[in-house]
């Protein structure tokens, strides 16, 4: 029985820094509807192909497809138009403005219709945006400004300014990282249930293999650049060499 198209493909994916392979011919398919997390230690490639999938770095061998269409090479921007959202380790949000204004404005940018003649409010979205800070819990947040949201509701609103966009596609680096150990699974809990709801395929670095266990329906394990294993996260984990080179003997 033959799959369905990947939403989300690379073959002979590959990209060096000086001596060090960052990225080395990697295959590899990822379908609609899959939670996909991403593990490996630091250095290990985790970042660099998740870039160069989302644009910000360009590989030098290989091809990057979205839905069957190369989108190698295309700017951030062009890809986020294709209908791949992106989130940072470090919450990209609009630290002066409020919580409300962050979304407004990542909903007009797409839309192109910005404009220092009308207020945000007037922009398109408007309903799309009520909808998204509902869907995260921050509905009660929307008139705070985004500098003043705890680490936890930063990470969510710099999803939300992605998930505003409609992708088809989220690809998150690290969406727990510096949240308090009794926040994360509280986080990650509203962010799958908003990715369900909005059935958007998800992909998520993560170093929290608890994280990984509860919300992951695949785990792939990233060593040198490579994938060194890939399949459901109990079988994965369970990987010799995945628990030598990655989990640690801890």
């Amino acid at each position: 029985m033959s799959k369905q198209q990947a939403i989300l493909s690379t073959r002979g994916l590959s990209l060096s820094f000086g001596g060090v392979v960052a990225a080395d011919s990697i295959d590899f398919d990822l379908y609609p509807g899959e939670r996909l997390a991403v593990v490996g230690q630091n250095g290990a490639g985790k970042t660099t192909f998740i870039n160069i999938c989302t644009g910000y770095l360009k590989p030098q061998s290989g091809q990057v497809f979205l839905e069957g269409a190369d989108i190698t090479g295309r700017t951030p921007r062009e890809i986020t138009r294709r209908g791949v959202g992106r989130s940072f380790q470090l919450p990209q949000v609009f630290g002066e403005h409020t919580v409300r204004e962050c979304l407004l404005i990542a909903a007009s940018a797409k839309a192109g219709r910005t404009g220092a003649l009308r207020p945000l409010e007037q922009l398109p979205n408007a309903a799309d945006v009520e909808a998204t800070l509902e869907l995260l819990q921050l509905a009660p947040r929307a008139g705070d400004l985004a500098s003043s949201l705890p680490e936890g509701q930063r990470k969510l609103l710099d999803i939300a300014m992605a998930l505003v966009l409609n992708p088809r596609l989220l690809i998150m680096d690290e969406p727990t990282s510096g949240v308090s150990t009794e926040e994360k699974h509280l986080l990650m809990d509203v962010l799958m249930r908003a990715l369900d709801e909005r059935q958007v395929t998800s992909i998520f670095v993560e170093h929290d293999i608890d994280i990984v266990r509860t919300h992951a329906s695949r785990l792939a394990a990233w060593i040198a650049g490579r994938i060194a294993a890939d399949g459901p996260p109990e079988q994965v984990l369970a990987d010799p060499v995945v628990i030598e080179n990655v989990i640690g003997e801890s």
